[in-house]
């Protein structure tokens, strides 16, 4: 989570309903008669073993495999988040928060992501303050907003920064990382009364928050930590780091390693390959004298920690808690990014050194989106985005990460600088009339997500027994600069499309099958789940029934009925039904 990366943009909010009380009913203004009844006959069916509705137990917000797609269930439902992150400091102050909850809510956000720093829940040793906290519980409520907190403890972007003071102080017994022989404003992983101390704040926040929102499930998740990792080096060079470097492996990481070997992400099974898949020595031997060993060996200890904060904090309160990355570049070495988060080639390492954490999450400001969203949703590791680039960026590539990815939930950063009326808002806006059509097709595996420019020009699918071919919108020689945007299958001939600046052609999924045509092309939206039609689009509108044109603004410059397009206008929402003939 940089300081002042990016600005951002927007989402869209989500009723909270508060339940749980113990006698919903204002009984003192009924008949005595109905008065007895409505307050007695929970107490006797709780006496006879049964409970009423309204007092069935809570579960807390959870994740689910449901088909094809993880999903978030919130209150028994699936939930895509459409969320934005704030800077770092602007939760720090209630007053500061309160014209900045009406403009999220404005921007269309249903979440909002938002730090918690150690240093301001425990000021003192074993004095915990969670006024904030409470605060921001009660502003999100009124704002009609869910919040995933972000627990700013041991690290934030690598460094120690967010610690309290009388951790800070004391580096006897809270140690701090070497790096080229000098002490630097790192904790080491490698301490243990760091860890005790992290883990012990984080289990009272949590027990907390379990207290005061178990009911309502306005906290969906907790990120722990932040883009953690060794800046400055390759590696803690503290003598207990050094000391373990020159150790054992430990046994449980190349036991992980030999049952997961098919599986490993391809550059951390190649290493290992290398060294002869060893299952015993140090860590130089079994992974190389290099600084690839160095962030292997980072990674675990990171993650042994961080492991061991989240188990703690989910005895407490067990909702989903994930660790962010912030992202490595093109050879990069590691130090020079956080070395030992949760890169993809490491994130076995995570995985091995405990189960407490849900998932790994990209922080992706990188240009190459797709490519990153693809490494991150892997082998039961679902996408989550809690950072990124918002604007008109974000406004495409939240299709992409929804759609195509099946990702639960979307989090530019400095969501605050965002325009109300600004491009994400606008997609967040269609998304949030689309999601219980999104979230079901998610689950069945029904829907393509994609990002378009001059560099990337067209993409090639099958779905629901056609061949889709999706390209740049082009009228008469004018090619569009951006497209996006996702398509869903909803019956045996009938697709669901929204986005802009792309068109669409079809195709029979086998050479040789019948010709494929146009039956109907209507633009709407959907209210409430429920379709409604504004227009039917044809002739020009649908290249005399050829293809499926998304250009519905402008009727004028049309390709003759060949494609779907969708020009730089507003995303918009059609529905097409095909059918087949010799």
């Amino acid at each position: 989570m940089p300081d002042a990366r990016f600005a951002i943009e927007t989402g869209r909010p989500n009723r909270n309903m508060t339940r749980g009380a113990a006698c919903p009913r204002r009984c003192g203004r009924l008949p005595v008669v109905m008065r007895i009844a409505s307050c007695v006959l929970p107490a006797a069916l709780l006496l006879a073993g049964l409970q009423p509705a309204f007092a069935q137990p809570s579960v807390p917000p959870h994740l689910e495999k449901r088909g094809a797609a993880t999903q978030l269930i919130v209150d028994g439902k699936p939930f895509l988040i459409l969320g934005g992150e704030l800077h770092n400091s602007s939760s720090s102050s209630l007053e500061y928060m309160k014209p900045i909850w009406p403009r999220l809510a404005a921007m269309g956000l249903n979440t909002v992501v938002t730090p918690l720093s150690w240093e301001l829940i425990e000021p003192r040793e074993g004095a915990y303050d969670f006024t904030l906290v409470d605060g921001l519980l009660a502003q999100a409520r009124a704002a009609h907003e869910h919040v995933v907190f972000l627990w700013l403890a041991s690290w934030k972007n690598g460094m120690s920064s967010y610690a309290p003071v009388w951790v800070k102080r004391d580096t006897q017994r809270f140690p701090r990382v070497v790096e080229h022989g000098n002490e630097v404003e790192i904790l080491s992983p490698m301490g243990a009364a760091t860890q005790e101390a992290d883990s012990r704040a984080f289990a009272a926040l949590m027990q907390h928050i379990g207290q005061v929102d178990g009911a309502q499930h306005t906290v969906l998740m907790m990120q722990i930590e932040n883009e953690v990792g060794v800046l400055g080096d390759s590696r803690d060079r503290s003598a207990a780091a050094n000391q373990a470097f020159a150790g054992e492996v430990p046994g449980a990481l190349t036991a992980y390693l030999q049952a997961h070997h098919h599986t490993l992400d391809p550059e951390l099974r190649a290493l290992w390959d290398e060294h002869g898949d060893q299952t015993a020595g140090t860590w130089a031997e079994v992974f190389g004298d290099t600084e690839r060993a160095d962030e292997i060996f980072m990674a675990w200890h990171y993650a042994r920690f961080i492991q061991a904060v989240t188990a703690r904090g989910k005895a407490a309160y067990n909702i989903p808690m994930y660790v962010n990355t912030w992202l490595m570049g093109e050879d990069t070495p590691p130090g020079e990014y956080p070395s030992g988060c949760p890169e993809p080639r490491v994130i076995d390492i995570w995985r091995a050194a405990g189960q407490a954490i849900d998932f790994y999450a990209p922080d992706l400001y990188a240009s190459n989106f797709e490519e990153w969203c693809k490494r991150y949703h892997r082998d039961g590791n679902p996408l989550f985005m809690p950072e990124a680039r918002g604007g008109a960026l974000g406004a495409a590539n939240v299709f992409y990460a929804l759609g195509q990815e099946a990702g639960f939930g979307f989090s530019p950063f400095g969501i605050e600088d965002e325009d109300v009326k600004g491009p994400l808002s606008a997609s967040y806006s269609v998304l949030s009339s689309l999601m219980p059509l999104l979230i079901d097709r998610q689950s069945a595996d029904a829907v393509h997500g994609f990002v378009l420019d001059p560099s990337h020009p067209m993409v090639d699918f099958v779905m629901n027994g056609y061949r889709l071919h999706v390209t740049l919108d082009e009228i008469f020689g004018r090619r569009s600069e951006r497209g996006f945007g996702l398509i869903m299958a909803t019956g045996p001939d009938e697709f669901i499309g929204v986005g802009k600046g792309f068109r669409v052609t079809f195709a029979p999924r086998q050479a040789g099958s019948p010709q494929v045509g146009i039956a109907a092309v209507d633009e709407g939206w959907f209210e409430n789940g429920k379709w409604m039609p504004v227009r039917r689009l044809n002739g020009d509108e649908d290249d005399q029934g050829k293809a499926w044109e998304f250009d519905t603004l402008i009727l004028e410059e049309k390709d003759q009925g060949n494609a779907w397009y969708s020009d730089n206008l507003p995303a918009r929402v059609e529905k097409v039904t095909l059918y087949r003939f010799e």
